[in-house]
C-alpha cells in the first residue's frame, strides 16, 4: 500500500509538471503573433521570452528552499495562479515592459513554482535510494508529454480561433494543477524517514558543502549548455521553420515530435540512472546533440528534415533532467535536493536566456541562425567533456553504501 501511494504522488508530480511544462514549451508558437499585435519586433519580443527563461530558472532554488522548509504544496498552489494571471495578461499587454512582466515574470515565475525541482525534491524524499532515477524519468516525461500535447494543441486553437484563445486556455488550464498540489502538501521532514547525518545539516551547511565541490560546478557547466539548446530552440523553431519557406504547422508538429520523443528518452534514462553512471550517460547525450545539428545542418531544408532532426534531438531533450537530479542527490542527499537541483536548474537557464536572445539578435542582424547553430554544437561538445571530471561511484558500489 505505501508503494502505491508513493507511485501515485509520482503520478501527480508528473501530471503538474506537464502542464506547467507544456504551457512554457509552447511559447515559440506565439512569437509571430504577438509580434504582428503589439508591432514590438522580433528581438524584443525574444528578449521578453529570453527573461522569462531567466526567471523561470532564478526562482527555482528560491521556490526549492520554501518547499524544503514547508512543503511544495503552497508553492504549487501559487504557481497556478501566477501561471494563469500571466498568460490571461499577456493577451492584454502592448509595449515591451507589460510584455516583460506579463512573459518573463508572472508566467515564467508561475511556470517554475510547478516545475523540476520543486516536484522531483519533493518526490525524492519519499522513494529509495535506487528507485529515484526511474521516478525522475517519470516526472519528466510528464512534461515531455506536456510538449507533445499542448504545442499541437495550441497550434489548432490559434489557426481555429485566434492567439488570444490559445492563450486564455493556457490560463485556465493552469489552474487545474492548484488542487493536485493536495496530494503534496506534506513538508519533507514529515514525510521523510532519512536520518542519515548528510540529510540532518543545516541548508547553509549543505549549501557551503556543495559550493566546494568541483563535481557540483560541472553539473552547472553542462545544464548551462542544455538550457542554451533548449530555449534557442523551443523559441526560435517557429522562425527557423519560416525562413525555410515552410508552413507553420512543420513547427507544432516538430515541437510535437519533440516532446514524444523525449517521453520514451526520459523513461529510458531514468532506467538506466540505476545500471549505468549518470556522468556518462550525460555525456553521451550531449554528444549526441552535436551530431544531430551538423547533420541537420548538412540536410535539405524539408518538412522530413525537421521531423527526424526534431526525433534525434527528442531522445535527448529534457532527458539530461533525471541524471542531472539523480547526481545531486548522490552528490549530497535528498533533504536539500529542491533547492540544490534548483540552483543547477538557474545555470541550465542563464543558458536559456542567452539561447532565447542571441537568437533572435541572430536573424535581426544576419537574416539566419546559421551562427546559432554551429554555436550550439560546439557548447554541447564541450557539455558532453565537462561532465566527465563528475566523481560518482559505479551503480553497485553506490547501492551498497547508501
Amino acid at each position: 500500500m505505501k508503494n502505491q501511494k508513493t507511485w501515485s504522488l509520482v503520478l501527480v508530480a508528473s501530471a503538474i509538471l506537464m502542464i506547467s511544462m507544456g504551457a512554457r514549451q509552447s511559447m515559440g508558437l506565439f512569437l509571430s503573433p504577438l509580434n504582428t499585435h503589439t508591432g514590438l519586433g522580433i528581438a524584443n519580443i525574444s528578449f521578453a521570452m529570453a527573461v522569462a527563461q531567466l526567471v523561470w530558472g532564478a526562482v527555482q532554488p528560491v521556490f526549492g528552499a520554501v518547499a524544503d522548509r514547508w512543503g511544495p504544496g503552497r508553492v504549487i498552489v501559487l504557481g497556478a495562479f501566477m501561471l494563469a494571471a500571466g498568460s490571461a495578461l499577456t493577451t492584454q499587454v502592448t509595449s515591451q515592459w507589460g510584455l516583460i512582466f506579463a512573459v518573463g515574470l508572472l508566467s515564467a515565475a508561475g511556470a517554475g513554482a510547478g516545475s523540476f525541482s520543486i516536484l522531483i525534491g519533493a518526490t525524492a524524499q519519499r522513494i529509495p535510494v535506487e528507485r529515484r532515477s526511474f521516478a525522475g524519468g517519470v516526472i519528466n516525461a510528464g512534461g515531455s508529454l506536456g510538449q507533445f500535447i499542448f504545442a499541437p494543441l495550441n497550434q489548432a486553437v490559434m489557426s481555429a480561433y485566434g492567439w488570444m484563445s490559445a492563450m486564455w486556455m493556457m490560463a485556465v488550464v493552469a489552474l487545474t494543477t492548484a488542487p493536485m498540489a493536495w496530494w503534496l502538501r506534506k513538508t519533507p521532514v514529515q514525510a521523510s524517514t532519512a536520518t542519515s547525518s548528510r540529510d540532518s545539516i543545516t541548508l547553509r551547511q549543505q549549501l557551503g558543502i556543495a559550493f566546494k565541490d568541483k563535481s557540483y560546478w560541472c553539473l552547472h557547466a553542462g545544464f548551462f549548455t542544455c538550457g542554451f539548446h533548449i530555449a534557442f530552440l523551443v523559441t526560435h523553431m517557429p522562425g527557423e521553420v519560416d525562413l525555410c519557406g515552410l508552413s507553420p504547422g512543420v513547427a507544432s508538429t516538430s515541437l510535437a515530435i519533440i516532446g514524444l520523443s523525449n517521453v520514451f528518452g526520459s523513461l529510458f534514462a531514468g532506467a538506466l540512472g540505476s545500471r549505468v553512471r549518470m556522468k556518462m550517460i550525460l555525456f553521451w547525450m550531449y554528444a549526441s546533440r552535436v551530431v544531430a545539428i551538423v547533420l541537420y545542418m548538412a540536410a535539405p531544408k524539408e518538412p522530413w528534415t525537421f521531423y527526424i532532426f526534431a526525433a534525434a534531438l527528442g531522445v535527448t531533450w529534457l532527458a539530461t533532467v533525471p541524471p542531472t537530479a539523480g547526481l545531486t542527490g548522490k552528490l549530497f542527499g535528498a533533504r536539500y535536493l529542491g533547492t540544490l537541483f534548483g540552483l543547477t536548474l538557474l545555470s541550465h537557464q542563464i543558458g536559456g536566456f542567452l539561447g532565447a536572445w542571441l537568437g533572435g539578435v541572430a536573424v535581426v542582424q544576419t537574416g539566419s541562425y546559421e551562427w546559432m547553430w554551429w554555436a550550439d554544437a560546439a557548447l554541447a561538445l564541450a557539455a558532453a567533456f565537462v561532465n566527465l571530471p563528475i566523481r560518482e561511484a559505479r551503480p553497485a558500489e553506490r547501492l551498497a553504501t547508501a
